[in-house]
């Protein structure tokens, strides 16, 4: 009952945006500079997906860690740290029948790992598979 007052001042569509939003801002601070190597790469990916997928309205999240990049940046000790531009990462966020899908990914272009939002889908009735 009580959640309901602090979202009553927006709609479901930008309230999907918003949790995908929060929890994309979690990933990026919570997770990036993570000793990784390649044999710690699945269950970091898999790690990350299931912590954020605990969040309110999280539908899915899928991982992708550049192994191209891993490998490059492995030191003499045989890991490195998670960078912004190793990861690309979709979180879907479905409130009611609003699905958000949060993208962050390395844009070459800009050479930034940006988060935007790669879609909107209204309407949604079934949930997203894992």
């Amino acid at each position: 009952m009580l959640k309901k007052n602090f979202f009553s001042n927006i709609t479901f569509r930008e309230r999907a945006i918003f949790e995908g939003a929060i929890s994309m801002g979690a990933l990026f601070h919570q997770f990036i500079g993570t000793p990784v190597n390649k044999e710690t790469v699945n269950s970091l990916e898999l790690a990350i997906e299931k912590s954020l997928s605990l969040q309110p309205a999280i539908e899915k999240v899928e991982v992708d860690i550049n192994l191209d990049i891993l490998e490059r940046e492995i030191s003499e000790f045989e890991y490195t740290s998670l960078t912004g531009d190793m990861i690309d990462v979709k979180i879907y966020s479905k409130v009611n029948k609003t699905l958000a899908i949060i993208r962050m990914k390395f844009i070459e272009e800009l050479n930034y790992p940006l988060m935007f939002i790669e879609d909107i889908q209204e309407d949604i009735n079934e949930n997203i598979q894992k």
